[in-house]
């Protein structure tokens, strides 16, 4: 039954990163079709990042009454309908519309199977299983490509994909019985923090206790630190994504066909690493991966930032700061639990999802802004300062999780 339900979570976990990469691949034609501006893109992204924060304070309180499971199939659901709305939308008001219910259901079930696989797998699993976000959000713009070139349309697309989730929540549905039988992970980490008297299975997938508010959980020390450090990751990794081809060809004379590879090499860095980690993880420690992971996104943003004549350096550095970047987004959820207990692991990420969404939703155009008044060559003194930021507050989260169990003080 582990196997079985495992095997089920890293099809959920594909199915996350499905619909992410649909907009923007898809978006060249469908601006044309539905008759708006390119830069309508934001309004639509704006609207799934609201659902998404909004969906992720609330996933606490929803996971304790009707359980990770079930949240995960409504979810998944949910997201299945507005991507066949999606398909079926011929106005750009439709979009905004059904983009309501694809944030809810895309920030629900994210909060709550990182929670549920942080407190019941090992932590090569949360690599692994984030890896294969990255597979679900590299198949798609193939889906998309595929429906326009054959003459399908971009709607076929969403239609394909959101009945491959239909298809999901009805497998979510059938192994809902298995969700409250997987037993929590007990790692050396963990013994510090997690009492021998908790119990099992899905009444725990939450936590033992009682609905954790949202300012109750903001005041547990080190909780800031944490949302700070993950919302520079999360800031760093989109502005990369959006803004490296653009930095190596206006910045550094990189012809577009190069910048466009390299920049793609940043993101199968990130899956890739995130595989290669779930080797080594369990061995490691997620405090190591999490330190290790921004201080070679620190050398990798050092490399891009070299003042010499040849762009080498700066396209070496893309890979290195992706494969730097992988397994600091898994590390932060998957240590949740082991900082700050198992009763507050779903509320506090839930709210790392929220600080996950704010950082990718307003990093990229801040930097857009920025670049504005001083050129491309911002780029890595921005990537610089998250990294800086980033790896800061973990330190200063580590400190304050070591000083804890040192004097033997509760987390509150």
């Amino acid at each position: 039954m582990y196997s079985i339900l495992l095997a089920i979570i890293y099809l959920a976990f594909i199915s996350l990163g499905l619909p992410d990469s649909l907009v923007g691949s898809g978006w060249p034609v469908m601006h044309a079709d539905l008759g708006v501006p390119v830069a309508f893109a934001g309004i639509i992204t704006m609207i799934i990042a609201g659902g998404t924060i909004a969906s992720s304070l609330a996933s606490e309180r929803l996971t304790r009454r009707l359980g990770a499971g079930l949240v995960t199939a409504v979810s998944v659901g949910l997201t299945a309908l507005a991507l066949i709305g999606f398909s079926v939308s011929d106005a750009f008001w439709m979009l905004c519309l059904w983009a309501i219910p694809y944030g809810v259901g895309a920030g629900a079930v994210d909060a709550a199977l990182n929670n549920y696989v942080a407190l019941h797998y090992a932590a090569r699993h949360m690599n692994w299983l984030h890896s294969f976000w990255g597979v679900g959000a590299s198949v798609s713009p193939f889906i998309m490509s595929y429906a326009i070139t054959a003459g399908l349309g971009w709607t076929s697309a969403y239609r394909i994909v959101g009945l491959i989730q239909a298809v999901l929540t009805f497998v979510l549905i059938v192994s809902l019985p298995l969700w409250g039988k997987a037993a929590p992970v007990r790692t050396s980490e963990q013994s510090d923090r997690v009492t021998e008297g908790e119990g099992t299975g899905e009444a725990n997938a939450a936590g033992s206790g009682g609905h954790v508010p949202l300012g109750q959980a903001l005041r547990i020390r080190g909780v800031v630190a944490i949302l700070i450090a993950f919302f520079a990751y999360c800031g760093l990794e989109t502005t990369s994504i959006l803004w490296a081809s653009t930095y190596l060809v206006n910045g550094r004379g990189v012809d577009v066909a190069t910048a466009a590879a390299f920049a793609s090499l940043f993101v199968l860095g990130i899956t890739g690493g995130r595989f290669l980690a779930g080797f080594f993880a369990d061995r490691v420690g997620d405090r190591h991966l999490i330190r290790g992971g921004f201080i070679m996104l620190g050398i990798g943003v050092a490399l891009i930032a070299l003042p010499v004549p040849t762009p080498i350096p700066a396209l070496v550095g893309l890979v290195i700061a992706g494969l730097g970047s992988a397994p600091i987004y898994p590390a932060i959820i998957h240590s949740t639990p082991v900082n700050f207990g198992r009763d507050n692991s779903q509320a506090i990420i839930g709210i790392q999802m929220a600080a996950a969404y704010l950082g990718s939703t307003l990093a990229p155009p801040l930097f857009g802004v920025i670049s504005t008044w001083t050129g491309p060559w911002a780029f890595p003194v921005f990537l610089a300062a998250l990294v800086a930021l980033g790896l800061y507050s973990s330190e200063h989260l580590f400190r304050l999780v070591a000083r804890e169990r040192t004097v033997g003080s509760p987390a509150g």
